[in-house]
């Protein structure tokens, strides 16, 4: 099913994810992903989105998106979660 990609266990994925975040031109202070799951051969990589109080999408929200489709991009050709 998946595409010549290592398993990896969801906690070391993030701490991965996590570490790629920090590296990242957009990011910014409380960004980090806190959850991923597998959609297929896609890594979904979840957190805060930084929404405002009427639940609309802020500056930050834009970043965030960019950054999980980021993560999405780099790590789904690497890796799948251990079933």
């Amino acid at each position: 099913m998946y595409n010549e990609t290592d398993a990896i266990a969801p906690d070391a994925l993030l701490e991965k994810a996590n570490a790629l975040i920090r590296e990242h031109d957009d990011y910014f202070a409380g960004l980090e992903a806190t959850a991923v799951e597998q959609n297929g051969n896609l890594l979904i990589f979840r957190g805060n989105y930084f929404l405002d109080e009427n639940g609309l999408p802020t500056s930050k929200s834009t970043a965030v998106f960019n950054v999980f489709k980021f993560l999405t991009v780099e790590l789904s050709a690497k890796y799948h979660l251990l079933d």
